[in-house]
């Protein structure tokens, strides 16, 4: 009886997560609905101008004890965060949304090489052939099974896996942030981001105002799922997951979000892929999860800042979009 129960207490605690795997899977079909590639930044604004009051008025009180030091570190993180939303936004939208969602969880293997290589260490030869099946599977993916060059869409969402991973090792080495309240960083860095965001909004597309009033209710519909689940609800459950599972169990079930994401694409956005860029994709799953489960020991800060949220979330929102 103890044990049946205790089994749906384990389940209850990890459908939130599954369901944070779930929507981030969804957020690249999202943009798509969304966006185009005139309107990126736009809806980059409203995306996160809706979700920053709220998290603002949660934090209030943590912000109010930040040092100059932490803003100033969650400020240059932020300036990082907005290239990777505009890579891996703009990637989104001039490729499928299974490639995207595929090709972004390349920074998985890919922060784990980097720390390394920082630290000056070789990473296992397991986790090495981790990398090199997954370079493979990109290439069947991206060239669809022939000796076609990748995409614009696909080199910028691969461009934001870099500079993903780059984000990572910096919050890890950030040390005005390492002990910083994770709702007030997690803030400052949005807040900084959509700045960014903002400024480049001036130059480059129509107007945010311009482009919330063309919107329809399905449009509305699929951005407030970006703002409020894909956002707000990632950050708020992985808060709480940290504290209610176990770290690595988070991270397990996070990383079902490329799983996802070929889910969408294929079954709602209609992606169409050949037989060899199916099992290109199935490698880059393989390679992605054999890499996390055989990759070096982090150091204890770089474990800690990869859960936090995508980007914020993500280290996605980043993503994860």
């Amino acid at each position: 009886m103890r044990a049946s129960l205790s089994s749906s207490s384990s389940v209850l605690r990890d459908l939130p997560v599954l369901l944070v795997a779930v929507v981030w899977g969804s957020s690249f079909l999202a943009v798509q609905r969304v966006a185009e590639p005139e309107t990126v930044v736009a809806m980059l604004v409203l995306r996160f101008g809706l979700v920053l009051p709220v998290l603002g008025l949660v934090a209030w009180r943590s912000l109010r004890k930040l040092s100059r030091a932490e803003w100033l570190g969650g400020a240059g993180l932020g300036v990082v965060l907005s290239g990777i939303f505009l890579l891996e936004t703009y990637g989104a939208v001039h490729t499928s949304a299974t490639n995207a969602g595929l090709i972004i969880s390349l920074a998985m293997v890919l922060t784990p090489l980097g720390e390394s290589a920082l630290a000056r260490t070789a990473p296992p030869r397991a986790f090495l052939a981790a990398a090199g099946l997954a370079v493979l599977g990109v290439a069947l993916l991206t060239g669809d099974g022939g000796l076609r060059p990748p995409t614009l869409g696909d080199l910028l969402v691969l461009g934001a896996a870099l500079v993903r991973s780059a984000y990572v090792l910096a919050m890890a080495r950030t040390r005005a942030i390492r002990e910083t309240d994770t709702l007030a960083v997690t803030w400052v860095q949005l807040a900084v981001a959509t700045g960014v965001f903002a400024v480049v909004a001036l130059s480059v597309g129509p107007a945010p105002w311009t482009v919330a009033r063309s919107y329809g209710v399905g449009q509305w519909a699929w951005l407030l799922h970006l703002s409020l689940f894909c956002t707000l609800f990632a950050f708020f459950v992985q808060m709480w997951a940290v504290r209610a599972t176990s770290p690595s169990r988070v991270s397990l079930l996070l990383g079902t979000e490329p799983l996802w994401a070929a889910v969408f694409g294929i079954t709602v956005a209609g992606n169409r892929m050949g037989p060899l860029a199916l099992i290109g994709g199935a490698l880059v799953l393989i390679a992605t999860e054999w890499g996390r489960r055989t990759a070096p020991a982090p150091r204890s800060a770089t474990a800690d800042f990869e859960n936090t949220p995508d980007s914020v979330g993500s280290s996605r929102e980043p993503s994860p979009v």
